[in-house]
């Protein structure tokens, strides 16, 4: 019996090329990352996070964000604070 077993998967380039960065910074390579995962869904007996379905205020302001609508910048972090009152 084999002590490996194989996955295929179709994933968009992009995502791909950032993710695998990002496991990179992490000190994980791609199989690294699967099997984390794949224990984990094991440990948590599902996904292991919170999948939820988003409701309608918070798909219209992803969509808008999405659009580029109603989008603030700010300058730094020191702006942020200030427009949140800390």
């Amino acid at each position: 019996m084999s002590k490996t077993a194989t996955i295929r998967a179709r994933i968009e380039p992009e995502l791909k090329q950032e993710v695998e960065s990002l496991f990179q910074a992490l000190g994980l390579n791609t199989t690294e990352a699967i099997n984390l995962f794949y224990r984990q869904v094991k440990l948590f007996r599902g996904l292991p996070f919170e999948v939820r379905i988003p409701n309608e205020e918070t798909r219209k302001v992803l969509q808008e964000s999405d659009q580029g609508k109603k989008l603030v910048h700010y300058d730094s972090l020191d702006d942020v604070f200030e427009d949140l009152g800390i």
